[in-house]
């Protein structure tokens, strides 16, 4: 006989302190008074005048390295709040904290060894160094923490160490242009032979990729030990202080450059820096390209279970068609339609990275439960994405060739159709079983075909992100109903 439990069984709530507004509040108010003491730091220290000289020529670099980081994130783009977090902690928190230490360390040098020159020389190559890279890489470490869904891979720890370093690299060079400037002030000195100049071509125009390099190194590791599974514990920690001890090496042979004689700067720019830089943005255009070819391999398997259409892998595999997608939904639906498509993209990219790590046996215990997310989110945008991703998949495909006997009809709807002549066995090398029928061509928008002017009001109004009706319900692919690792199960129509 069943019996009731004496007491009600509902989850205790959380603790006031383990609520989310109550976090986001408190990392607001400690970056919001970091900014105002930095602020008043840094303003003292070169005066108003300086300040402002200080603050227009230091924000020219940064709008190109905030670009440069996103355009590289362009494949699974992450949320604007994580960059602005940690571009803020960069230029707010990690700065005060260095400004401080740095300080402190170099008075304490000089009291102690009674060598003003030594301590300078000491603070700049071992501890600014030692300082600076640990602060920064705390704003890592806390989007690695606690916005695990968001770091997932070696792109993603670099996109968050330079967004961090460019916010770092704004103050410093705000506090360093405007102390150049008051020198000149006290000389007069003026135009091309003044110290501004000087240090506006050595930090802004020659190096403005200096304090994202080293970070970078910190960021790699995380991305490393993203991608190890849980078992190596070992692994995942000692990865990231790796590239952090790599930073700090680097940092410290960048600042002790001038100590190297008259030519050393440009030596270890030359011979190191440059190198480094064009290592590392091949290594981050590898990876990004390797996470194209993951979509293109691991999304057939939601083709044969009916949530995605035949062409969509390859067209969401192409950087240029996604544009295309985007421009199109704009040209004939407006900004929410392309907006919509974007976030089509960027859950079908999601869902190909969460599906190679439950294949690869490195998905959590939340594998089932973030996979059906991502697929409520592509299924309530397929109306929207669809004629899009169909247009652009049709302007990028390679010219029709005649098919070998036995291979299908250019244009038939089997497999991938839409006209690329591939049949229903194309799938064939997936290892899934064609469906009968394959796919039909979707419809654009308002009925217009390819290539017609919109409509001064489309026919198409989409319903952004709706809840499903019972209809859709019933026709929706049914959900895994077990964990997936190490090989995920697919999810099919009824």
């Amino acid at each position: 006989m069943a019996t009731c439990p004496p007491y009600p069984t509902n989850p205790p709530r959380p603790h006031w302190w383990q609520r989310g507004w109550v976090r986001y509040g408190a990392l607001t108010t400690l970056l919001a008074i970091s900014g105002l003491v930095i602020l008043a730091l840094v303003r003292e220290q070169t005066g108003t005048q300086g300040f402002l000289v200080g603050l227009g020529l230091a924000v020219l670099p940064v709008p190109l390295l905030i670009a440069a980081f996103r355009w590289l994130d362009r494949v699974e783009p992450g949320p604007w709040r994580n960059l602005v977090f940690c571009f803020a902690w960069g230029a707010c928190a990690a700065a005060l904290i260095a400004i401080i230490a740095n300080s402190f360390a170099t008075r304490w040098i000089a009291t102690a060894t009674a060598d003003p020159a030594g301590a300078d020389t000491l603070g700049a190559t071992v501890i600014a160094p030692v300082v600076e890279e640990s602060a920064k890489a705390a704003a890592v470490l806390l989007v690695f923490l606690f916005r695990r869904r968001d770091f997932t891979g070696i792109v993603d720890g670099v996109v968050t160490a330079g967004v961090t370093a460019t916010g770092f690299a704004f103050t410093e060079n705000i506090l360093y242009l405007g102390n150049a400037f008051g020198t000149d002030q006290l000389t007069g000195d003026s135009g091309f032979a003044s110290v501004t100049a000087a240090t506006f071509f050595v930090r802004v125009v020659m190096s403005p990729f200096a304090h994202p390099l080293f970070t970078v190194l910190t960021g790699i590791g995380f991305g490393i030990a993203a991608l190890s599974t849980g078992r190596h514990h070992l692994r995942r920690a000692l990865l990231p202080l790796a590239g952090l001890l790599l930073a700090m090496g680097m940092h410290a042979l960048w600042n002790g450059s001038a100590a190297f004689g008259e030519y050393g700067f440009l030596a270890v720019y030359g011979a190191f820096m440059v190198p480094c830089f064009g290592l590392l943005t091949w290594l981050v255009i590898w990876t990004r390209q390797r996470e194209l070819r993951t979509v293109r391999e691991e999304l057939p398997a939601y083709v044969m279970a009916g949530w995605l259409a035949p062409a969509e892998p390859h067209t969401l595999a192409s950087m240029h068609a996604r544009r295309l997608a985007r421009q199109y939904a704009r040209r004939h639906a407006g900004k929410q339609a392309a907006r919509a498509v974007a976030q089509y993209e960027a859950y079908a990219t999601s869902l190909a990275f969460l599906r190679q790590r439950g294949r690869k046996g490195r998905a959590g215990p939340d594998f089932a439960v973030r996979e059906r997310e991502l697929l409520d989110a592509l299924w309530h945008r397929r109306d929207v994405a669809r004629p899009a991703l169909d247009h652009a998949a049709r302007a990028t495909a390679p010219p029709p060739v005649a098919p070998w006997p036995g291979y299908g009809t250019p244009g038939s709807h089997a497999g991938y159709g839409y006209g690329y002549g591939y049949a229903a066995a194309a799938y064939a090398g997936y290892g899934y079983a064609a469906r009968p029928g394959g796919f039909a061509p979707v419809a654009p928008y308002g009925g217009y075909g390819h290539g017609h002017p919109a409509p001064a009001a489309p026919a198409f109004t989409p319903a952004w992100v709706p809840a499903p009706s019972s209809a859709h319900a019933r026709s929706r692919p049914a959900y895994p109903s077990a964990h997936p690792a190490p090989h995920p199960p697919l999810p099919r129509r009824p």
